[in-house]
């Protein structure tokens, strides 16, 4: 699935958080796809820290529940706040 050059860090950022959250449950790749209905392939593109992998909100949802956490939480969990990636003085 494409993704906008806009959107490009927020997407690598959250494939990133999923694949941290996937192993501190002690889970593998296998494991999370085949719980969340998909191909271990496809979650490894999502999980992939040089490359910013689409997914449908479908498969993102699946990967929530798979790996018991709010899909909210998770986006939370992927995104630096912007009080934290602005450097100080508003520079």
């Amino acid at each position: 699935m494409a993704v906008s050059f806009k959107n490009r860090d927020r997407v690598i950022q959250l494939g990133i958080a999923i694949g941290v959250l996937r192993r501190m449950r002690g889970m593998s790749q296998e494991q999370l796809a085949e719980k969340a209905g998909m191909s271990r392939g496809h979650l490894s593109t999502i999980e992939a820290p040089n490359m910013a992998t689409g997914m449908s909100l479908d498969t993102f949802f699946n990967i929530a529940d798979a790996l018991d956490v709010d899909p909210a939480d998770l986006i939370k969990a992927a995104m630096f706040p912007d009080s934290i990636i602005k450097t100080p003085g508003g520079k």
